[in-house]
């Protein structure tokens, strides 16, 4: 009975104050909106009396207004960032160009600095297309048969080796990497002078296969081209040696596959053939030498007079 009675008066009192309160904002209200002389005097001087002694009561308003111009300023900074996002994301477009074109001038200027043979000619073209399949590995170049471009040539970069031409047409030539599968290309392994096949198998480092004596290539060693078969030119670098976690052999390629965009067509100048000793020698100094020659004649033999029959 009493905690009703507590809960009915704490009602009533909470009303009171309510009101109270709904009655003092109204009449500041109605009193702030009246235009006269006299109650805009009365204004001012409730503003001197209260407001003086009110400062705390302003103070967290004053701290909102900073909190809301220090929003608005962070807003303003958020908006300035995006901006600096936008320019700096185009700033590496440009700086991407600039890098592709340096690339670009790197590879050329690698071209040019490639030593060849005397006997080797060369044509250069430009990768326009990459298969980058899982089960092939080849491009096509922009030169082709009217450029001297013929099946089996060698193609190189700036680095070593890249692959050889296989298929020919007027405009176009199709270029497969030694990484290819369907690529065996006969070695040397320096310094040991040992032979093997460089077998591709779509991945950058192709088995090395058929090595006389594995446990004398080591790491490092440099693999190059031995002519064998007549495709590919002797001396050309391929790449080193590396051995896999699982003990293969296997060649690095020196060859910039992830960036090629130029390449290098060996042509082979076509040498004389030599079937015999014969041609070694030449035809034309074997007529000049006589078969049988004359015998030769001492001082002794001319100065002593001939004999004759029955002479003492």
């Amino acid at each position: 009975m009493a905690t009703e009675q507590t809960g009915s008066a704490w009602r009533s009192v909470r009303r009171l104050v309510v009101g109270l309160t709904l009655f003092l904002f109204f009449a500041l209200f109605v009193l702030w909106r009246i235009d006269s002389p006299r109650v805009e005097r009365f204004r001012m001087a409730l503003v001197d009396r209260f407001v003086p002694n009110m400062e705390w009561v302003l103070a967290p308003v004053t701290q909102f207004t900073r909190i809301i111009s220090d929003y608005q300023s962070y807003a303003q900074i958020y908006e300035r960032n995006q901006e600096l996002r936008q320019e700096l994301q185009r700033m590496k477009g440009w700086q991407e160009a600039a890098l592709q074109l340096e690339q670009t001038n790197a590879q050329l200027r690698a071209l040019n600095n490639v030593q060849l043979s005397p006997s080797l000619g060369f044509v250069t073209g430009e990768v326009i297309t990459d298969s980058g399949s899982p089960f092939s590995q080849s491009g096509l170049l922009n030169v082709g048969s009217l450029d001297g471009v013929l099946d089996g040539q060698a193609a190189v970069d700036g680095l070593g080796l890249v692959g050889r031409i296989s298929g020919v047409a007027d405009h176009t030539a199709r270029l497969v990497f030694l990484s290819d599968v369907s690529s065996q290309v006969p070695v040397i392994i320096r310094p040991t002078g040992q032979k093997a096949i460089v077998h591709g198998d779509n991945t950058l480092t192709p088995n090395v296969l058929f090595i006389e004596a594995p446990d004398d290539v080591l790491p490092g060693m440099r693999v190059v081209t031995s002519g064998d078969g007549g495709v590919f030119p002797p001396e050309l670098l391929i790449g080193q040696i590396v051995r896999a976690r699982s003990g293969e052999i296997r060649v690095l390629l020196s060859a910039d596959f992830e960036g090629l965009e130029f390449v290098r067509i060996l042509r082979a100048s076509p040498q004389d053939q030599i079937s015999g000793s014969g041609d070694l020698v030449g035809e034309d100094i074997l007529d000049e030498v006589p078969l049988f020659a004359p015998p030769l004649i001492n001082d002794a033999t001319m100065a002593a007079p001939p004999q004759r029959d029955g002479s003492p």
